[in-house]
């Protein structure tokens, strides 16, 4: 497992130094545009303007770009994230604000998109030559190849704009307080289903298809023919035999699913203007905004790298065969 850590503390270096790089090659001089807001909103002189933005957003683009990484690794260190150009608070209390909103989505979409799916394959794989069994592969192959984001469009405009059953944007209603009521977690819940259908409707099909592979090569095992031998009912077989071995090598990829998830929200979040690490990123990429990006694309990094460590623990956890 230190062997694990170790890798997993020089991915998140490897990539926070790329992005670092990288952000810095965009074309577009964030520090012209924050200068010259400054000057149009407090009417002062450009060079002054230019010198309080790049206190304001801790950049300075004469600096030398090795000095800049080391400052930037100076400030991590402590901490500190620096403050978003476009929003002119902390990037940390932006991010601490955003996370529950995508982390709330994610392990609902997870869940659901999980059970589903495996719940199906499993029942594919036990009636093996049904109907269900060319069906959950269409379908598996179908959504795969249609684009997360277009998903999320023909739902919006098919359950939002034409059937009216759905909100368009946000995460709760205008009119709705925020606070532990059911009126509060009722429109949560209403507005969160169209970005979670959006991630679980081709998250299902690969599930199902996992699972049903998983199932499959445990149908041949010989506690399923002593079990049937005994005269267990299908059901009972289903559930403490097939489905929980077939369940070991799944749980462990869930991990790193939610990673991913994470990872990859933008352009569900901004399609339906979900307030999460998604959505910001996208706004942050538009505007330039330095310090935001690299605060998201670290924090994106991180999650990627703590699913996949969870997944190896639970591996290890789950089958002691790999702790050896």
């Amino acid at each position: 497992m230190r062997k694990a850590l170790a890798m997993a503390f020089l991915t998140v270096w490897a990539a926070l130094t790329f992005t670092f790089v990288l952000i810095r090659q965009m074309p577009g001089d964030v520090l012209h545009t924050f200068a010259l807001q400054i000057q149009n909103s407090q009417g002062i002189a450009y060079e002054q303007a230019r010198e309080m933005a790049k206190l304001q957003i801790n950049y300075d683009p004469d600096e030398p770009v090795l000095q800049q990484y080391l400052h930037y690794l100076g400030n991590l260190a402590r901490g500190e994230l620096g403050r978003s150009t476009t929003y002119r608070i902390p990037v940390s209390t932006l991010l601490l604000s955003a996370l529950p909103w995508t982390l709330f989505i994610t392990f609902l979409s997870a869940g659901v998109s999980f059970v589903v799916g495996v719940s199906l394959g499993l029942w594919a794989a036990w009636r093996r030559g049904s109907w269900l069994d060319p069906a959950l592969t269409f379908y598996a192959t179908f959504t795969q190849a249609v684009p997360d984001f277009l998903i999320g469009v023909m739902l919006l405009l098919l359950l939002g704009v034409r059937l009216q059953w759905m909100p368009l944007r946000g995460a709760y209603g205008p009119e709705t307080d925020p606070g532990f009521t059911l009126v509060f977690v009722g429109s949560l819940l209403h507005h969160a289903i169209l970005p979670v259908l959006a991630f679980s409707i081709p998250a299902v099909g690969s599930w199902a298809l996992s699972a049903k592979a998983s199932a499959t090569s445990v149908l041949g095992e010989d506690y399923l023919l002593v079990a049937r031998a005994k005269g267990l009912k299908p059901w009972r077989i289903l559930r403490d035999y097939l489905g929980r071995n077939a369940l070991l090598p799944l749980i462990s990829s869930l991990a790193t699913s939610l990673g991913a998830l994470l990872g990859g929200s933008m352009l569900i979040e901004t399609l339906f203007g979900y307030p999460g690490l998604g959505y910001f990123l996208a706004q942050s990429i538009g505007t330039r905004d330095y310090p935001l990006m690299q605060g998201l694309f670290l924090l994106s990094t991180v999650a990627i790298v703590v699913g996949n460590l969870g997944a190896e623990w639970l591996s290890r956890r789950l089958d002691p065969r790999l702790s050896r």
